[in-house]
């Protein structure tokens, strides 16, 4: 059965939705609107929140958008309303990425209300935190990481549990890429433009909107074996005392997400699969860590991959476990993200 145009409330639940997924640096870099007809949703890249030394390709900025699309088919099936998605659907507007159709009515849930995700995936979006902090060394049930692999297959991406051999060549790639940013100012003052001070930390500053406040970066390895960015705790610029370092994980247990092409497609599907799996691994009671930072520099993401999976392009690191949940991001206004100007009047009459 087709669906009416989706009302006001409709859109800005989806829109609230769309804007709690992860991005680079909480960069948020997505804007959404109504389709002409009123019964789906175009999801725009903002290209003014773009991180250009850390995403000199724009893969970073894609992913983002591409789990912020994920959500918004979540909330899609919270609404009744089965989704289809058109990857870049107009050569001629490079900015809008995708679009998707919520003209159609959700089939009936599964037993137990799972729907079309396996399970029910919608409390998870506000759920979903990074943690940066050390985790336990309790194991991740084979048929977890199972259904994790799964959730990225079906998104067109393949999720691999690492070894302990890879594990550590990924360790070694990702300390080198962290000593290079660490001499690299640009990239440096890049990164500290995107933090932001604790709440209270300023009452006459304005509530931050996006970045990343202190309160989710994090304590530093103790024995320095696992990497962390070197805003890793307190930043050195900010005063106050210095978050004291922690004991992680002996050997952190590690995933990468591959695609086999490597242009704007590929890095969509990845910031979905990123996304199915994260609200997935959520819902187990997971906690994850992207690392960034490998994938920034060609070279070193090419060391990622292992030779025999064939020429595929890794795009994220992820680092899971179980441990303490992160504190929470600030997120945009939906007003901030959403254009209702563009929304259909009533049919004349």
């Amino acid at each position: 059965m087709t669906q009416s145009a989706l009302t006001p409330a409709d859109l800005r639940l989806l829109a609230a939705a769309g804007g709690a997924a992860p991005s680079l640096h909480n960069s948020q870099p997505w804007r959404f609107r109504p389709t002409p007809d009123g019964r789906g949703v175009e999801v725009y890249a903002d290209r003014g929140r773009a991180v250009p030394l850390a995403d000199a390709s724009g893969a970073a900025l894609h992913i983002g958008v591409g789990a912020a699309l994920f959500n918004l088919r979540v909330a899609g099936v919270r609404l009744g309303r089965a989704g289809t998605v058109r990857l870049l659907p107009d050569p001629a507007d490079p900015q809008l990425l995708a679009v998707l159709e919520l003209s159609e009515t959700a089939g009936a849930a599964e037993p137990g209300g799972s729907g079309p995700f396996g399970r029910d995936l919608y409390p998870a979006i506000t759920e979903r935190r990074s943690s940066r902090r050390p985790f336990t060394g309790q194991d991740v049930p084979e048929e977890v990481a199972a259904e994790l692999a799964a959730a990225a297959r079906e998104e067109g991406v393949a999720l691999a549990v690492l070894g302990e051999a890879a594990v550590r060549r990924v360790l070694a790639v990702t300390t080198e890429a962290e000593d290079r940013i660490a001499h690299d100012p640009a990239r440096q003052a890049e990164t500290r433009s995107w933090l932001r001070p604790d709440a209270g930390a300023d009452p006459s500053a304005p509530a931050a909107v996006d970045g990343l406040p202190y309160a989710v970066l994090g304590p530093a390895d103790h024995d320095a074996r696992v990497p962390t960015r070197e805003y890793a705790g307190r930043p050195p610029h900010h005063e106050g005392p210095a978050q004291p370092s922690e004991r992680f994980e002996a050997l952190p247990r590690l995933c990468t997400l591959s695609t086999p092409g490597d242009g704007p497609a590929d890095w969509l599907r990845a910031g979905q699969a990123l996304e199915r799996v994260w609200l997935l691994a959520t819902v187990h009671g997971l906690r994850l860590t992207v690392w960034h930072q490998p994938v920034e520099w060609p070279d070193l993401r090419w060391r990622l991959r292992d030779p025999a999976d064939g020429p595929r392009h890794v795009q994220l690191v992820l680092r899971t476990g179980y441990g303490p949940a992160g504190a929470a991001t600030p997120r945009r206004p939906v007003e901030d993200v959403l254009d209702l100007s563009a929304r259909p009047g009533p049919s004349p009459a």
